[in-house]
Protein backbone atom coordinates (compact mmCIF):
# COMPACT_ATOMS: atom_id res chain seq x y z
CA UNK A 1 0.00 0.00 0.00
CA UNK A 2 2.82 2.63 0.66
CA UNK A 3 4.96 1.47 -2.05
CA UNK A 4 1.79 2.77 -4.29
CA UNK A 5 1.17 5.63 -2.55
CA UNK A 6 4.88 6.59 -2.98
CA UNK A 7 4.59 5.80 -6.96
CA UNK A 8 1.74 7.58 -7.29
CA UNK A 9 3.25 10.54 -5.95
CA UNK A 10 6.43 10.16 -7.98
CA UNK A 11 4.19 9.73 -11.02
CA UNK A 12 2.14 13.09 -10.24
CA UNK A 13 5.36 14.55 -9.73
CA UNK A 14 7.04 13.69 -13.00
CA UNK A 15 4.27 14.67 -14.87
CA UNK A 16 4.18 18.20 -13.34
CA UNK A 17 8.15 18.45 -13.72
CA UNK A 18 7.71 17.95 -17.29
CA UNK A 19 5.17 19.89 -18.07
CA UNK A 20 6.79 22.73 -16.05
CA UNK A 21 9.74 22.67 -18.33
CA UNK A 22 7.71 22.20 -21.50
CA UNK A 23 6.15 25.53 -20.86
CA UNK A 24 9.99 26.84 -19.80
CA UNK A 25 10.99 25.59 -23.15
CA UNK A 26 8.37 27.17 -25.10
CA UNK A 27 8.57 30.30 -23.35
CA UNK A 28 12.39 30.16 -23.93
CA UNK A 29 11.90 29.66 -27.59
CA UNK A 30 9.81 32.86 -27.63
CA UNK A 31 12.11 34.92 -26.27
CA UNK A 32 14.86 33.83 -28.53
CA UNK A 33 12.94 34.65 -31.39
CA UNK A 34 11.72 37.98 -29.76
CA UNK A 35 15.53 38.70 -29.38
CA UNK A 36 16.63 37.88 -32.52
CA UNK A 37 13.36 40.17 -33.98
CA UNK A 38 14.90 43.31 -31.92
CA UNK A 39 18.23 42.99 -32.90
CA UNK A 40 17.44 42.79 -36.39
CA UNK A 41 15.32 46.00 -35.65
CA UNK A 42 17.84 47.58 -34.28
CA UNK A 43 20.67 47.23 -37.06
CA UNK A 44 18.05 47.74 -39.69
CA UNK A 45 16.94 51.25 -38.23
CA UNK A 46 20.79 51.58 -37.47
CA UNK A 47 21.03 50.92 -41.36
CA UNK A 48 18.48 53.00 -42.67
CA UNK A 49 19.55 55.57 -40.43
CA UNK A 50 23.21 56.24 -42.14
CA UNK A 51 20.95 55.90 -45.51
CA UNK A 52 18.84 58.99 -44.85
CA UNK A 53 21.97 60.73 -43.50
CA UNK A 54 24.33 59.77 -46.28
CA UNK A 55 25.05 63.28 -47.39
CA UNK A 56 25.73 64.24 -43.90
CA UNK A 57 22.77 67.05 -44.45
CA UNK A 58 20.78 66.40 -41.32
CA UNK A 59 24.26 66.29 -39.04
CA UNK A 60 25.27 69.91 -40.35
CA UNK A 61 21.59 71.97 -39.83
CA UNK A 62 22.14 73.07 -36.04
CA UNK A 63 18.57 72.37 -34.19
CA UNK A 64 17.80 68.90 -36.42
CA UNK A 65 21.19 68.17 -35.89
CA UNK A 66 21.39 68.48 -32.23
CA UNK A 67 18.50 65.85 -31.86
CA UNK A 68 20.27 63.69 -35.13
CA UNK A 69 22.88 63.37 -33.50
CA UNK A 70 21.75 62.24 -30.04
CA UNK A 71 19.57 59.50 -31.80
CA UNK A 72 22.46 58.29 -33.79
CA UNK A 73 24.81 58.55 -30.79
CA UNK A 74 22.11 56.10 -28.93
CA UNK A 75 21.70 54.09 -32.11
CA UNK A 76 25.34 52.98 -32.66
CA UNK A 77 25.98 52.18 -28.52
CA UNK A 78 22.85 50.04 -29.31
CA UNK A 79 24.78 48.56 -32.27
CA UNK A 80 28.06 48.22 -30.77
CA UNK A 81 26.39 46.27 -27.91
CA UNK A 82 24.90 43.94 -29.57
CA UNK A 83 27.82 43.10 -32.21
CA UNK A 84 30.04 42.37 -29.15
CA UNK A 85 27.38 39.72 -27.81
CA UNK A 86 27.21 38.28 -30.86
Amino acid sequence: MIVEIIITILVILLGTSGYVIWNLNRKLEHMESWVESFVFRIRDTYNNMMDVDSKGHFEADDEVGSIFQGIKTIITELNESIEEEV
